[in-house]
């Protein structure tokens, strides 16, 4: 295994830093690797946030689910997905370009969270550990006036950077699942009962399916952040989909 590779397998989300600070450079470095990623027809549909502003972190950290740790990360990078800018250079050209829709706003999500990966290997090259953020799409109104979002740009995801202490370097990763369970072959296969069931097979501790799998489900799906998630991404969709 060459070591993007092993990197790619060892990585794993970081909650925990240490105080140490990240450097310019290195600040710099994430950043171009994110700007690498592959974008579609090279527009780059997205817009970083970095958010220096010690206040705007403890607002963020209040805003995604009540998290302290995001304050106190060394970076924080909002990936927006805009579909705004491009129609400023279309009108700057005298150009009159129809309103984004939804289309607009998937693809713009796509470039946005490959230029997220991006950052989030390039960081780990570095011994920076990282941290998706998916509840930054929640509480629409009040994230739109922190960020100052204009109309057409949706806070497609957010990472949270900085080096991570021995207890999290020495963290077992999360199993994932085999690459047979998620890898279909040409077309999508559902699974049946016993295919489900051998997936979690030993992944359910000492509780039974049925226990283990309630309990994720009223912890992940149904809970309250789930919901405001759903009625926020609404709130962003409806403006894409006006005519």
């Amino acid at each position: 295994m060459n070591e993007i590779l092993k990197s790619l397998h060892e990585r794993k989300s970081v909650r925990v830093f240490t105080e140490k600070e990240i450097s310019k450079e290195d600040r710099e470095a994430i950043l171009n690797a994110s700007l690498q990623a592959p974008s579609a027809g090279c527009q780059l549909l997205y817009t970083i946030l970095d958010i220096t502003d010690p206040g705007k972190k403890e607002k963020l950290a209040e805003l995604c689910d009540h998290q302290p740790f995001i304050a106190e990360a060394k970076m924080v990078l909002v990936f927006c997905a805009d579909c705004q800018k491009w129609l400023s250079f279309y009108e700057e050209a005298g150009l009159r370009p129809r309103k984004p829709g939804t289309g607009d706003l998937m693809l713009a999500v796509q470039d946005a969270v490959i230029a997220a990966q991006n950052g989030v290997t390039g960081a780990e090259s570095l011994g920076i550990g990282s941290c998706y953020i998916g509840d930054v799409i929640e509480n629409a109104e009040e994230m739109r006036a922190l960020l100052e979002l204009p109309p057409y740009v949706y806070p497609a995801c957010m990472l949270v950077f900085g080096y991570p202490t021995n207890q999290q370097k020495e963290r077992k990763k999360p199993e994932r699942f085999h690459f047979s369970d998620i890898v279909c072959e040409n077309k999508y296969q559902e699974k049946d009962s016993s295919e489900i069931r051998r997936m979690f097979s030993g992944k359910t501790g000492n509780r039974s399916y049925e226990e283990w799998m309630e309990a994720f489900w009223k912890r992940k799906y149904e809970s309250d952040f789930s919901n405001e998630m759903n009625r926020s991404v609404e709130v962003y969709l409806k403006e894409f989909q006006k005519k």
